[in-house]
């Protein structure tokens, strides 16, 4: 499996003079009877290698429990606070311009994390230089590239896209069933209301029988392709 931390020393990162870091930022959260409870930390640190191995940045250590409470009826999933995950990224932003690097982009996992927007557009309005990474747009054009069937709406939780990255990156870390998991959930209004189990008996939004080892190759690598354009924002005169 791909380590989760980097190993880079500061010789190295004195040597790389990285102007941007990246730090993933994950979860804790079930992800039915097939995926890990970290399921969304390693897709966060997935990417942020991704882009580490094309770009001279700065990889940082993931953030591994943020806000999953719309998951707390299942066992095994912790949270913590939205002001609390809003606080953490503000520190590692104020730490790490510190030491050599002059912009932050936080590396997104799970989506439940609806601060993080907010962290980076307070953050830029108040002259820290930060981004959040991927957009909507980015997840677009991946699942596009790597021809995933379902659609992002549809594809909500433990489905076709994150079953395919741990396919392709981690497949020991999959359990069995995976392939007759599938659940469709389209109509959510409430979930903020009464969270997942009010829509998934499973803890499964998701068509995860469609995922494939090739499908998560070609999201990363579209993803790290992506990137580019937000790199350019801070290392560009």
């Amino acid at each position: 499996m791909t380590p989760l931390l980097p190993t880079a020393t500061t010789t190295e990162e004195r040597q790389r003079n990285a102007q941007v870091a990246i730090l993933p930022v994950g979860s804790f959260e079930q992800h039915g009877d097939y995926l890990p409870l970290s399921t969304d930390t390693i897709v966060a640190t997935l990417i942020a290698r991704q882009i580490a191995g094309a770009y001279p940045v700065l990889l940082l250590p993931p953030v591994t429990i943020s806000c999953s409470h719309e998951h707390s009826a299942w066992p095994g999933t912790v949270s913590i606070s939205a002001r609390t995950l809003h606080a953490i990224v503000t520190d590692v932003y104020d730490s790490v311009t510190r030491s050599g690097p002059a912009a932050l982009v936080v590396v997104n996992g799970h989506g439940g994390n609806y601060v993080l927007s907010n962290v980076v557009q307070e953050g830029n309005a108040e002259g820290r230089s930060m981004a959040l990474f991927p957009s909507r747009e980015d997840w677009n054009e991946a699942r596009a590239a790597a021809q995933l069937t379902s659609s992002m709406h549809e594809d909500m939780h433990a489905g076709e896209l994150e079953t395919s990255l741990l396919l392709h990156a981690c497949p020991e870390v999959i359990r069995p069933g995976y392939h007759s998991a599938d659940w469709t959930a389209n109509d959510r209004r409430h979930l903020l209301t009464k969270g997942m189990q009010a829509y998934t008996t499973s803890g499964v939004i998701g068509r995860p029988s469609l995922a494939t080892a090739e499908k998560g190759k070609a999201l990363l690598d579209s993803l790290a392709s992506s990137f580019g354009d937000v790199l350019d924002l801070f290392t560009k005169s």
